[in-house]
């Protein structure tokens, strides 16, 4: 009886935990849609910021220098800190993906936002009820995220439609499998007993960081397949 008290007292906890998790990574999407719609309010906002070279690349040279920071040092820092670096994260993240109100119609945005959350809940969910072990799939997404990145850095010389084509669809792939076994892998690292603390909060930050990027990637390799330009 003890055991099986135990049991449905860690099923609960774990339950609490994956539920701080996706409150955090709604309210970082949150903030990333609420700072991009607002500035594609404002065309002359985005305008000015896609011919700004030096303040978009500034821009996104600051996500990828806080979003390792966030990566590595996120249980070294305090919950608060934590955070605020996560929310200052996202809203980074929609001033950049404001841009795309340029280029992509309104509709395949809204499109392809509501094909990633379908298709993200039910990955999320499969990584969270499965029992088999999908070790095996994140070693080969990350692989897979490795070809993309030096893909997309050699097509950025080659210009190649067909390289682009691939790179998409193998996004799209690895940020399906990713959200699975980031999931599991969130599931499991959930420490039982410290329900509550700054411990536990901060976990649920890093489990938010990794399920915010795998959302966010997998809408853009989506918008990318099945978007439409703006003429």
């Amino acid at each position: 009886m003890e055991t099986a008290i135990g049991l449905d007292q860690a099923e609960i906890e774990t339950r609490n935990f994956i539920v701080k998790v996706y409150s955090w990574m709604t309210a970082g999407l949150a903030v990333t849609g609420l700072i991009a719609g607002y500035m594609a309010s404002q065309p002359e906002m985005v305008i000015n910021l896609a011919h700004s070279k030096p303040l978009f690349y500034g821009l996104l040279f600051a996500e990828l220098g806080l979003v390792f920071v966030l990566a590595g040092w996120v249980m070294r820092m305090s919950a608060s800190m934590a955070m605020l670096a996560f929310l200052f994260y996202a809203a980074l993240n929609g001033a950049t993906f404001s841009v795309i109100f340029l280029v992509y119609t309104s509709s395949s945005i809204a499109n392809a936002f509501f094909i990633a959350a379908g298709t993200f809940g039910v990955m999320s969910a499969y990584g969270y009820a499965t029992k088999s072990d999908l070790t095996a799939v994140g070693n080969l997404c990350f692989m897979g995220l490795i070809g993309i990145i030096l893909s997309s850095l050699a097509n950025w010389f080659l210009k190649s439609p067909m390289l682009d084509w691939i790179t998409t669809y193998v996004g799209i792939a690895v940020f399906v499998g990713l959200t699975a076994y980031d999931t599991q892998k969130i599931k499991q690292m959930n420490i039982l007993g410290n329900e509550g603390t700054d411990e536990d909060a901060k976990e649920a930050i890093s489990g938010a960081l990794a399920l915010y990027l795998d959302f966010i990637n997998l809408f853009l390799s989506i918008l990318r397949a099945t978007g439409k330009r703006r003429r």
